[in-house]
């Protein structure tokens, strides 16, 4: 339903603006988490280069927390487990599991892609209010001074 934003209230021209702001924020944090899992699945994807047979035996760091390490010793540069959600882990070659990165990544791209138009709109209508209340603010100063200058004579 179009509403003619000249016909609103300040007061409700006020909450319209609230309301395009909020929706531009949570829009802004969706892509904003969609790109933080899309690099993890990009710098995953690129992990998957290591895993090449002159590799096989060298040592590495194992990670058990973001911040501890144990070393080890990479023996299969053929096969890793992969998290497929939920706490599943399944147990892929190298080429498959690049092409599921591939995968998440493009779903990732595809998804901001949907998300930026939207934002693009909600971010332009939030403009459209803010110009209209200009415009009644600077109406009302105009009256009010109009006013007071009648008042005064």
């Amino acid at each position: 339903m179009a509403v003619n934003l000249a016909e609103l209230s300040l007061p409700q021209l006020e909450g319209l603006k609230g309301q395009f702001e909020q929706e531009t924020e949570f829009l802004t944090s969706s892509i904003a988490q969609l790109k933080v899992v899309q690099t993890k699945y990009v710098e995953a994807k690129d992990c998957m280069n290591v895993l090449k047979t002159e590799n096989k035996g060298k040592e590495l760091l194992v990670p058990l927390t973001s911040s501890m390490y144990v070393p080890g010793t990479l023996s299969d540069v053929e096969h890793v487990l992969v998290d497929v959600g939920t706490g599943y882990y399944v147990e892929k070659n190298v080429e498959d599991t690049k092409e599921f990165f591939k995968r998440k990544i493009d779903f990732l791209t595809k998804q901001i892609e949907k998300i930026q138009p939207a934002l693009q709109e909600k971010h332009s209508m939030k403009q459209a209010v803010i110009e209209v209340m200009n415009m009644k603010i600077q109406q009302l100063q105009v009256q009010q001074a109009s006013q007071s200058g009648t008042t005064k004579a």
